[in-house]
């Protein structure tokens, strides 16, 4: 599919479950930031590689392990172009961003930060750019400091400025929240740490399938990204690091594919990426994670950014006209992503009742438990929309809210 002007219909047809009856209605598909559906090409070249060509990779000689270590490598090539690395060296493949941002504690931070060095997070950031470092840091007694969040949703940068000293040595930063939309100013960050010798790693878990990421523009020592949120399969993700670092990087883990000789004296690792790719991986899957690039670089970043910005707009306009619902974080720069509380009705009642009427969204704390106590919450309902999404939907997912609290 090659979409030169942007058509809704088409794209939608790409995904059979988009079909879907729930409860006896149309499915409306408004849980994105926790996983996105997936196109007909990713299913099918996921069903083709076990159908056609399963074997191992990178080791044996014979065809079908031939082909599937080419599909395979493809991938990377594409991951590379994608987000415009240097080399595709600097690919590792993950089960995902968890893993990836736990990869960089334990063989970067573990290994290059002492004790009473200082990591910088945010207070808007997901479990998992949480406790890996809180675990690092009770580890190996360094110290972890907490960027403010203001009342719109927006990093405080003044606060962020305030935090850096000699002893900060690492910041790890979301690049788009899953709870409040906001897009944070994550190149000017990158400036401030590379002024003061910071190491750098964005999690781009929710930002990578809204808006086009070139890793040399942003400078950034690591990316992290995951494949589910990107039309992609889940258990696939990608550490993007720069080479002269990772070189210096001992192994995430042992076993195979990542070692170069073995004997009972000693081991000698294997170049990159494959020293940070231990054990058969999950061949099909990254397989099928190319064929998801390839459905959103056939849209387009530009069209992708322009539908997306009027659909945000429109559900944004149409939320705010509804009584009592208060959207949680307004940034200038945001996806549509919209956390929000109903007056008088609780979220987990919220998601049920709109379960009824065919409408997926998300409730509680969506893994970000401290932005909840930053705004007093137990909880919201959250809307997170994605490029097969459409006006009609919004306009049937307020229509039902309207009707539930009347």
């Amino acid at each position: 599919m090659s979409v030169k002007s942007f058509n809704l219909v088409k794209i939608r047809d790409q995904f059979p479950i988009l079909n879907k009856k729930i409860n006896n209605h149309q499915l409306v598909y408004f849980d994105n930031a926790a996983t996105t559906q997936k196109p007909k090409k990713v299913i099918n070249a996921i069903n083709e590689y076990y159908s056609e060509y399963n074997a191992n990779i990178h080791r044996g000689i014979h065809t079908l392990a031939e082909k599937a270590t080419i599909e395979y490598e493809k991938t990377r090539k594409s991951v590379s172009q994608f987000i415009n690395s240097k080399s595709e060296k600097e690919i590792i493949f993950t089960r995902g961003t968890t893993e990836g941002i736990n990869l960089i504690a334990s063989s970067f931070v573990k290994n290059f930060l002492k004790k009473e060095d200082e990591i910088i997070i945010s207070e808007m950031e997901h479990h998992s750019n949480i406790v890996p470092w809180q675990m690092i840091c009770e580890e190996n007694g360094i110290v972890l400091k907490t960027i403010n969040v203001l009342e719109n949703g927006e990093i405080d940068l003044d606060n962020f400025k305030e935090l850096i000293n000699d002893k900060t040595k690492f910041l790890s930063i979301v690049h788009t929240s899953n709870t409040l939309g906001t897009v944070n100013p994550i190149k000017q960050i990158i400036e401030i740490c590379k002024k003061n010798n910071i190491t750098t790693m964005v999690d781009g878990a929710q930002a990578s399938a809204h808006s086009k990421i070139n890793v040399q523009d942003l400078n950034c020592d690591f990316f992290v990204l995951s494949a589910h949120k990107m039309y992609g399969p889940t258990g696939v993700g990608i550490v993007y690091g720069k080479e002269e670092i990772l070189e210096k990087m001992p192994p995430y883990m042992g076993g195979g594919e990542m070692i170069k000789e073995v004997n009972f004296l000693k081991t000698t690792y294997n170049e990159l990426p494959y020293k940070f790719e231990a054990g058969t991986p999950n061949i099909g899957d990254v397989i099928g994670f190319n064929k998801a690039l390839n459905f959103i670089s056939d849209i387009g970043f530009d069209n992708i950014s322009s539908y997306e910005k009027k659909l945000k707009d429109y559900a944004s306009n149409s939320l705010n006209k509804i009584d009592g619902l208060k959207i949680i974080g307004n940034s200038k720069n945001k996806i549509g992503i919209f956390s929000f509380t109903l007056k008088k009705v609780h979220y987990y009642d919220l998601g049920l009742l709109l379960d009824s009427k065919g409408i997926a969204i998300r409730t509680g704390h969506h893994c970000t438990q401290p932005l909840m106590d930053k705004f007093n919450l137990e909880g919201t309902a959250r809307v997170s929309l994605a490029i097969y999404n459409s006006k009609e939907e919004i306009d049937y997912f307020v229509e039902k809210i309207k009707k539930l609290i009347n």
